[in-house]
């Protein structure tokens, strides 16, 4: 939801049309979310409505299983309990 409140923030002007939104969305996204942008099927997003829907549908309404490389890279700061890092790792 932040991402896109922010891209619309961004673009000004230019997202006053529904056309732009969907055109300038992609160049806002990197990483995993670019990754998943380019991977639509193609028509499958006709509207900015449709291409916002589909965003919060993959990042925001998804149970996200961890996996072994996201447990790796957590780490215990000095200040934390064991019972919070567990509660992180549980997601």
């Amino acid at each position: 939801m932040e991402h896109v409140n922010r891209f619309i923030i961004q673009c000004g002007e230019a997202t006053n049309r529904d056309e732009l939104r969907v055109r300038l969305f992609s160049s806002s996204l990197s990483g995993s979310a670019f990754t998943w942008f380019i991977s639509l099927p193609p028509n499958l997003v006709i509207s900015w409505a449709g291409l916002e829907k589909q965003f919060h549908k993959y990042f925001f309404s998804r149970v996200h299983e961890k996996k072994i490389t996201d447990l790796v890279r957590l780490k215990q700061r000095n200040d934390e309990s064991v019972e919070f890092c567990a509660t992180i790792a549980r997601g």
